[in-house]
Formats: C-alpha cells, sequence, structure tokens
C-alpha cells in the first residue's frame, strides 16, 4: 500500500507545521500590544515583566525574520509587517478558542471514555507510552489528553472535568484523592557557549538562584519545585519565561541563559550536544509525580487500568540495570505501589470498575 491509498478521515489535508512557527502564547502577548497600545501593559496583563515580554517578541522576529515592532523611549509602534502579522494572529487565537470549545464538548463523553489532563512534560513525555499500554488491553477505549499546569489539572480533577490527573506537585484539597506513581528529576541545563558549560565543580544553590534563569510560567510544577528547593534564596524575577518547555529549550540553546527541566524533556538535547547539564549541590531537584482524581467519583474500569501500568511503568524504569536511559523514577525516591484491584479489570472500554 502507498501513501495514495490511505484514506484520511480529514479528506487527505495534511500540514506539517514549519519549523519557525511561533509559540500560540507569543502571538497572543503580541495582539495584546496591539490592543492596549503598549509593551508594559501587555506584560502586565500577561503576568510576566516588561524585559520578559521584550525578549518572547524578540525571539519571535529572530524565528520569522521580521521586524515587528519598533521600539523607541516614547514606546512601542507597530511595523507594517507588524500589522499585517497581528491580523493572522487574530485569526490563529480565534481558531485556537474554537479549537478549544469543541474540545471541552468532546471531553463530555460516555463511560467508554476516559479524560486526563497532566502537567506538560508528563503529557508529552509520558502518558503516550501510558495511553499505547492502555489501548493494547483495551483497544475500544476513547482517549481524550489536555495539557495544563499544575493548579489547572488539580482544578479539572476535583471539578470532576477529567477523570484522571498527573502532577508534579502535591495538591491538598480534601476533595482530591492523590497517589504517588513515580519521580522525576529537574536538571539545570545551559547553552555549550554559557560560562556554566565550562565549571569544573557544581553550582551552588546561591550560585543558581543569583543566575539569569529561563523559567516556566507561574503556576507550573516545574517552577514549584525549583522555589521549594532554593527557600529563602529564591527570587521570583526571571530574565524571561515561556509557557512551555520547547521554548525554553530553544530559547537556552540560544544562549538566553540556563533552563531547569526535567531531564525526561532535555535527554535528546544533552545527548545530541545542543544542551549541557550543570550539576547543582547544595539542592534536591527531585520531585514526585501524584496522579490525582476525585474523591467524589469511583474510578472507572479505563482510569484504574491506566493508573496500574503508569505506577508500574514507573516502578520498572527505578530499577538499576536497565539501559543508559532509566526514566523518572531513576533519582532513587520512594515510589508507592498502587494496590492490584484482586479481581481483575475485564479488558472492555466501560466495563464497571
Amino acid at each position: 500500500m502507498t501513501d495514495a491509498d490511505v484514506v484520511s478521515p480529514l479528506g487527505g489535508y495534511a500540514m506539517v507545521l514549519h519549523p519557525a512557527a511561533p509559540q500560540l502564547a507569543d502571538l497572543d502577548l503580541l495582539l495584546s500590544v496591539d490592543r492596549l497600545g503598549s509593551l508594559g501593559k501587555a506584560a502586565k496583563e500577561h503576568g510576566v515583566s516588561q524585559p520578559a515580554a521584550s525578549v518572547r517578541i524578540r525571539a519571535m522576529e529572530r524565528r520569522l525574520g521580521l521586524r515587528l515592532l519598533e521600539r523607541s523611549p516614547s514606546g512601542s509602534q507597530f511595523t507594517p509587517a507588524g500589522i499585517a502579522l497581528a491580523k493572522w494572529a487574530q485569526s490563529a487565537i480565534e481558531a485556537v478558542s474554537q479549537f478549544m470549545e469543541c474540545s471541552a464538548v468532546l471531553t463530555t463523553v460516555g463511560p467508554g471514555s476516559l479524560r486526563i489532563a497532566a502537567c506538560l512534560t508528563t503529557a508529552e513525555y509520558l502518558v503516550p507510552r501510558w495511553v499505547t499500554g492502555l489501548r493494547a488491553q483495551l483497544s475500544d477505549v476513547s482517549v481524550c489528553v489536555q495539557a495544563h499546569d499544575a493548579q489547572t489539572v488539580l482544578d479539572n480533577a476535583r471539578s470532576g472535568k477529567v477523570d484522571l490527573g498527573f502532577v508534579g506537585v502535591r495538591g491538598r484539597h480534601p476533595d482530591l484523592h492523590q497517589r504517588v506513581v513515580g519521580d522525576d528529576e529537574l536538571v539545570v541545563v545551559v547553552s555549550p557557549r554559557h560560562p556554566w558549560a565550562r565549571r569544573r565543580v557544581p553550582l551552588s544553590a546561591a550560585e543558581l538562584a543569583a543566575g539569569r534563569l529561563v523559567l516556566r510560567e507561574k503556576g507550573s510544577g516545574t517552577r514549584q519545585v525549583l522555589r521549594q528547593a532554593l527557600g529563602d534564596l529564591w527570587r521570583d524575577n526571571a530574565y524571561v519565561e515561556f509557557p512551555s518547555t520547547t521554548a525554553i529549550k530553544e530559547a537556552v540553546a540560544e544562549g538566553a541563559g540556563a533552563g531547569v527541566l526535567s531531564r525526561l524533556a532535555t535527554a535528546r538535547e544533552i545527548e545530541e550536544g545542543r544542551l549541557v547539564r550543570v550539576p547543582v549541590t547544595g539542592i534536591q531537584l527531585t520531585r514526585r509525580l501524584w496522579a490525582v482524581w476525585d474523591k467524589r467519583s469511583e474510578l472507572a474500569a479505563p482510569a484504574r487500568a491506566l493508573l496500574e501500568l503508569a505506577a508500574r511503568e514507573q516502578r520498572a524504569t527505578s530499577r538499576p540495570g536497565l539501559g543508559r536511559y532509566r526514566g523518572p523514577g531513576s533519582c532513587g525516591g520512594e515510589v508507592h505501589a498502587l494496590p492490584v484491584p484482586q479481581q481483575p479489570i475485564a479488558l472492555v472500554a466501560g466495563s464497571a470498575s
């Protein structure tokens, strides 16, 4: 069978996103500048500093090869290219808004479905493997995966908008069941051209806190873990913030500063030499990976099966001797096994728990 013989449910329409395509959040920031008439006001609306907003706009300009804003002491003015791009950006943002509305409708489906919400790193690097394993058991189950910051995942699990959530921070709410399924190690990474890449001794916690850091947005689990690890040394003034791990890796590789990210998310770039891992001493950058769900609703069979599969895989990756890459459980942290039901789960989508 050739590619021409494959019938697409979308009528054969296909597109590969251009590698220089900007982040949606940065397009939204650009539209805020247009609407509010000020980069400073736009930065405030998005909860970031003006220098951070400026860095994000400049990074987008470099990726596109266009000058979008003319900056002067009196403020920022859109260039003709910026005006044209802002009109297209508006269409893109409206399309995504419609997409999210449709997604919200699709999450309210029947018992043969599983709605999962996870923090970004888990959604990108762990959940796909778990879902693939689940579909090998429950081939007819419909799975919808959402990626959010940790607080949104906790809120959606508590409100019943999703059946199961996975976060890197512990939520403290009486309506939530919470169970550890593994550990995730955070690492400090820099560009090979960064001064820290040539260090012969590990960074101290104070040096890390004082460095020029490229971080996830406020509310992300990664940022909360770093804040807790640094304690009184923490300074809530990231050099630049990005809403995605991919954007942080790109910015760090270009020399914007040092990033603190999951080892899962940086393994390939470190192996390829695009990023350099910098050892740190004096702090523990390990976080627990928690599964959360609403206490008021009993887990259905697909959710229970996924929980067992996730815990089993994370325990396996924490054992020594399984190869160079051992996953988030390889940090030596305690992993709590989930109880195995006395009766096997029926391998039928939507079966009763």
